[in-house]
């Protein structure tokens, strides 16, 4: 079932960014970053509240066994990973646990960012309904093939699995239809930083006289 949340009030336009496993979100981020712009990272959060000793992490032993525990006592992400998509009930269990503690994180950080509009980056930013949350969505966007090759080559791990993470997110295809603005980082560096010049100073051109959400320019 689909959660609605209620509106957050945000002091400032917030740019919900994107994309599926591979397709470099992070690069593009640390473009943006660059520019003077804060980020919020849900991936980051995620891991922070799954912390050694954190109720969370507690909870998750409890429930999967500490197998799924690393000996150093940190979160084997590797195994919760394998047993969460092939295992959908356990996959729901997980999401009601750490969703609420993710969400609540991201908002103290989103408001707690000082530059003239904040990056939130989110893998599963339509998935997860953070899109309302967002002034505007961009979708860092990469052809499926091309995903599959760089996560092989930055994580190990096989075809099967990566495509088997892909199937489980929202289609490249829906994902263009939601997001507001497209960066094809199909190609090299210099190509995506074209486009992220671009986008940055469209935003501050819309955003600098009005910072409020409520009080935004429109974007052609």
């Amino acid at each position: 079932m689909v959660q609605h949340y209620p509106p957050v009030l945000l002091n400032k336009p917030v740019i919900g960014l994107t994309g599926g496993i591979g397709s470099g979100k992070t690069a593009i981020a640390n473009m943006f970053a660059k520019q003077g712009i804060e980020l919020v990272d849900a991936d980051i959060i995620a891991r922070d509240v799954v912390a050694v000793g954190s109720p969370a992490l507690k909870a998750i032993s409890q429930h999967f066994g500490t197998d799924i525990l690393l000996s150093n006592g940190e979160l084997n992400r590797a195994k919760l990973r394998e047993q969460i998509f092939t295992h959908p009930v356990d996959k729901t269990w997980l999401n009601n646990l750490l969703h609420p503690l993710i969400r609540e994180k991201i908002h103290q950080d989103l408001n707690a960012a000082t530059s003239q509009y904040v990056i939130l980056v989110a893998p599963l930013l339509f998935e997860n309904q953070l899109d309302q949350i967002c002034t505007r969505t961009v979708l860092i966007d990469a052809p499926e093939s091309l995903q599959i090759s760089r996560t092989s080559a930055r994580d190990n791990v096989s075809t099967a699995q990566i495509e088997a993470i892909i199937a489980a997110q929202m289609s490249r295809s829906e994902k263009q239809k939601k997001a507001d603005d497209i960066i094809d980082n199909s190609k090299d560096l210099p190509f995506a930083q074209q486009q992220v010049s671009q986008l940055h100073q469209e935003y501050l051109g819309a955003y600098m006289d009005s910072p409020l959400m409520s009080k935004r320019k429109s974007l052609k």
